[in-house]
């Protein structure tokens, strides 16, 4: 059997086709198939969570270091810098050894056997218009993944695993533009399906084409954290000398896998050293407070809340930021988050017309929609007037990828000579 893994940059699943041919998604996290793409280090007692008891812990105030959105640094030199966990030091690609150990523990623990195969899930383009960086991702991921245990490790692209979960429900050829929205890229892929493609292992024929954008969840997250949050922290105040005060602590805020550089002792003397260009004081005693108390990701999972809230029921959302000073909130209106979005949301729908248009096509039959940010009500809009005449499909937000990861794993296993 062969594990399809969605390594995500927000969630990560995984799931495989059985030797009756039936679907099994792993429950990985306290029964739900979603796991939280989280490890939380703790210094009180030297334990490694992940998951959601990864975020649970740091949320709670136990002190200790939260990584998330490691899928960011792929690609980056990052990954092989080391940094200080528990009094040690440990590379990042260490950190997603990590994770994909636990992440076969807790598989195989469900299975009650062994899985040596995986295929992996990838996006079109881990780095934009950097072939060599993007190669550089995709060997770490094997890497981390041989170096997890697993023995046999196979790629497939995101959106053309999506296509292939949303091929088991069609009954006739068809062609689908797969719009896959994840924490860290949009992906999009134009294929042909159908119940006579489903078994043949080379698909090549099938795929008009394919490419994608380093946009994703984590980035409208960051957007909508620098508009309500951030400005009750001073961006864009104007201090006593008629400038504004430095950005460049709120977007390290604002940034998931940048929030733990914020606290470094550099970054709160730097911080402290801005008091002088407040007009309004207040807002550095809140930005001091966020510091010290590390409180950032706090902020950025609160924002990521709203905007789903407020996506879900097409009706205002509180942000709740009680953490930076109680009773504190901000109110997310459904036009303030399509006007929030509105530049990043317009490459994405560039994008998804350019694969359109490479594929030669003018419509196609229907457009799938997965990934975690794909429940956008902005985006989906956006989708249904670019494509007026095409069918608008909800896959799975969280699942798809990984649902159509086993298939492909299962054809892929099926197809190797005994």
């Amino acid at each position: 059997m062969m594990l399809g893994i969605d390594f995500g940059t927000s969630n990560t699943v995984a799931a495989l086709v059985r030797a009756d041919g039936s679907l099994e998604t792993i429950p990985l996290d306290a029964g739900k198939p979603t796991l939280p793409t989280a490890l939380f280090f703790s210094y009180e007692d030297q334990h490694t969570s992940f998951g959601s008891a990864a975020m649970q812990a740091y949320l709670a105030g136990t002190e200790g270091r939260l990584m998330r959105s490691i899928k960011s640094l792929l690609g980056s030199r990052l990954m092989d810098e080391k940094t200080v966990v528990n009094g040690q030091l440990i590379s990042y690609t260490e950190i997603l050894v990590l994770f994909f150990k636990e992440l076969k523990k807790r598989s195989e623990a469900h299975l009650g056997h062994a899985v040596q195969h995986a295929m992996l899930g990838r996006p079109v383009h881990f780095v934009d218009d950097d072939a060599q960086r993007d190669a550089l991702a995709q060997a770490t991921l094997e890497q981390a993944a041989r170096a997890a245990g697993f023995e046999d490790v196979q790629f497939q692209l995101e959106p053309i695993a999506a296509a292939f979960d949303f091929e088991r429900r069609v009954s006739t050829e068809t062609t689908v533009l797969v719009v896959d929205i994840g924490g860290g890229t949009s992906d999009f892929t134009v294929v042909r399906v159908g119940p006579g493609r489903q078994l043949h292992a080379d698909r090549a024929s099938d795929i008009l084409a394919t490419t994608g954008v380093h946009i994703g969840g984590t980035d409208f997250d960051q957007l909508l954290n620098l508009r309500h949050a951030m400005p009750l922290l001073g961006l864009g105040h104007t201090g006593p000398s008629g400038r504004e005060v430095p950005s460049g602590i709120f977007f390290d805020l604002s940034t998931w896998h940048l929030i733990h550089q914020s606290y470094s002792r550099k970054s709160l003397a730097q911080a402290t050293d801005l008091r002088d260009d407040y007009t309004d004081r207040a807002l550095h005693r809140r930005l001091i407070h966020v510091l010290e108390e590390r409180v950032g990701h706090h902020i950025l999972a609160n924002v990521e809340t709203s905007k789903i809230a407020c996506s879900l029921s097409g009706a205002e959302a509180t942000m709740d930021l009680d953490c930076i000073e109680r009773g504190l909130t901000a109110l997310l209106t459904p036009e303030g988050l399509a006007q929030a979005l509105q530049a990043q949301l317009a490459r994405v729908v560039q994008t998804a017309q350019s694969c359109v248009d490479m594929a030669g096509l003018a419509q196609p039959d229907v457009v799938y929609l997965t990934g975690g940010s794909s429940a956008l009500a902005p985006l989906q809009q956006a989708m249904q007037a670019l494509f007026p005449h095409s069918r608008l499909v909800a896959g799975d937000r969280f699942s798809s990828v990984a649902a159509g990861l086993a298939y492909a794993g299962s054809v892929a296993r099926e197809a190797v000579p005994a």
